[in-house]
């Protein structure tokens, strides 16, 4: 499901950095706060949630069908995906610890570098809020993602962090 900012009473005008304290009862992380006051939730939830860009991800999945009883401890998956760069789009498939390690080594294959060096995770409401501090190695940039599901959340914030890397 996607969330837009009209999803929310009075995004338009509230600042960001209070419209996020209200709702998920936390501050934003402490390098996007001076930047979100001067901004509305509407605008951050623009400018951060960058759903439009060159990189955009279709289908996600891990295909691991079932695990078996025997094999303990932490273990790679594999995770297929669809992703298009501009107008180039493709399927690929990786093994991976999780589904955020799994889509940075994707885009990666691509050409795109998303280094996390920063991961923010809350909950309110059933909406999940993801921000990434992210690099390419040159830039470093913000981004957030929102969505019910958790993973889905932190997936939508490592695309848009590659759009913004990408983007100034």
């Amino acid at each position: 499901m996607a969330l837009s900012p009209s999803r929310f009473p009075s995004a338009r005008e509230c600042p960001a950095a209070a419209w996020f304290a209200h709702h998920f009862g936390a501050d934003l992380p402490r390098g996007l706060r001076a930047e979100a006051d001067a901004m509305s939730w509407e605008s951050f939830v623009a400018s951060y949630c960058q759903g439009a860009g060159p990189v955009r991800l279709g289908q996600f999945a891990c295909t691991d069908t079932e695990r078996p009883a025997g094999r303990l401890g932490p273990q790679a998956r594999n995770y297929r995906a669809t992703i298009a760069v501009g107008d180039q789009l493709g399927t690929c498939s990786v093994a991976a610890s999780g589904p955020i390690a799994a889509l940075t080594a994707m885009l990666h294959e691509r050409g795109i570098t998303v280094e996390t060096l920063r991961f923010h995770q809350l909950r309110s409401g059933g909406i999940t809020a993801t921000f990434i501090h992210g690099s390419n190695g040159i830039r470093t940039e913000w981004a957030m993602g929102l969505a019910e599901d958790p993973a889905q959340a932190a997936l939508r914030a490592v695309i848009a962090c590659a759009n913004r890397l990408l983007g100034a």
